[in-house]
């Protein structure tokens, strides 16, 4: 890939890489977690995700680069998700 890529389209597609799995685990954790009410915060995680490193993947694929103009709403729902969660989860406590 590093042949059919230029070093900023790899950078993007590597950003994608790891957020999406690092957000994956965190959507696997969060069905074990015995929290109530983690239906929205789990749609908006998965959601922010899709949207986040789907435009990155689109982006070092086709290099539309108007789509970086996109991406940040993927990582507001993301951003987003991660308050709700904390917030649900203390005030659990």
């Amino acid at each position: 890939m590093r042949d059919a890529l230029g070093p900023v389209r790899l950078g993007w597609r590597q950003t994608a890489v790891q957020y999406q799995m690092r957000h994956a685990v965190a959507l696997v954790a969060l069905a074990a977690l015995p929290l109530p009410r983690l239906g929205w915060p789990a749609a908006l995680l998965a959601l922010g995700t899709t949207v986040f490193a789907g435009t990155l993947y689109l982006m070092a694929l086709t290099d539309l680069r108007w789509l970086g103009a996109i991406t940040p709403i993927g990582g507001l729902r993301m951003i987003a998700a991660w308050l709700l969660i904390a917030w649900r989860g203390c005030s659990r406590a």
